[in-house]
């Protein structure tokens, strides 16, 4: 990947998103060529010249200082996920020769923890959303995204979210959602493309997911990024039915690039009940959902 061009595209779409009523600048009709903010106006807002804005929009940072992204960040009304991936384009902006990374497992003491969460399902996920381990009432609940090689090809690769996403389509109904899971993964995406342009097997699903989906290279084109940290996600499962699961999501610093989720449901609802009805569905036919995950490089 090349994070010269998605510095410089980043900058474009960020400023396009930025009108001059809400950056506090006059206005004096006419028509504007551009939507949002122009050149000139951004560099006004981030006190920089126009001739050195031009530059970075151009994707050479070479040189640039903190204080320089932080005004810009400001400038460019960035939330904290855009402005990490502002700083991230800007640490390498030449192109960088895609290679393999080694391979990350999982410890077996994380595992432990995974399969000591009975109650709830949970998973550990790498940048790429591959999903690494998990324990039995996760399988369970993504029981569709673990039996995938069929639909995708997938075989010998670890279950991936984006690609179930935007290649199976028994996504559509386990995501009521649809659209707002399909911009969450590429916005993952987008900024673990930001922090390792490097990544060969990033590169590749990238590349796959672009060929094969119109509405993923649409929403890549984009450059949204953001975090995944906490919230509420609706799902239909195809065994118990709607679910309403609020999701932590934490990230593991001793295993670099690795995040474990899990979900929960509010005391005494429906969806605990259902989670309670799918611990017992994965009890007694774990065949039908569980298989063995394989770490990828």
């Amino acid at each position: 990947m090349d994070n010269r061009k998605d510095l410089r595209e980043f900058l474009i779409s960020r400023r396009a998103k930025v009108t001059p009523e809400q950056a506090g600048l006059p206005t004096y009709g006419g028509h504007r060529r551009v939507p949002g903010l122009r050149r000139e106006e951004v560099s006004l807002l981030a006190g920089v010249s126009v001739e050195y804005y031009t530059r970075l929009e151009r994707g050479n940072a070479q040189g640039v200082s903190e204080s320089v992204l932080e005004n810009l960040a400001r400038a460019l009304q960035l939330d904290d996920a855009e402005r990490a991936h502002l700083f991230d384009l800007t640490r390498r902006t030449t192109a960088t020769p895609a290679r393999r990374r080694p391979a990350q497992r999982v410890r077996p003491g994380l595992q432990q923890l995974l399969d000591a969460m009975s109650d709830v399902p949970a998973f550990v996920q790498n940048g790429r959303l591959d999903v690494l381990a998990t324990n039995a009432l996760g399988r369970a609940m993504y029981c569709d995204l673990f039996d995938d090689d069929a639909v995708l090809g997938a075989a010998g690769r670890p279950p991936n979210h984006a690609r179930y996403t935007f290649l199976d389509p028994r996504s559509a109904e386990f995501y009521p959602n649809w659209d707002l899971a399909a911009r969450t993964g590429v916005a993952l995406l987008r900024a673990e493309a930001g922090r390792r342009p490097d990544d060969r097997v990033l590169t590749e699903l990238i590349g796959e997911l672009t060929t094969r989906s119109d509405r993923f290279s649409a929403l890549w084109a984009a450059h949204d990024v953001r975090r995944h940290t906490s919230g509420t996600k609706q799902f239909h499962h195809r065994v118990v039915g709607d679910l309403t699961l609020d999701y932590e999501t934490l990230e593991l610093p001793g295993d670099d690039g690795l995040a474990l989720t899990s979900y929960t449901a509010a005391p005494d609802s429906t969806s605990q009940q259902a989670l309670r009805i799918l611990a017992s569905w994965a009890a007694v036919a774990p065949s039908e959902h569980q298989v063995a995950v394989e770490p990828s490089a």
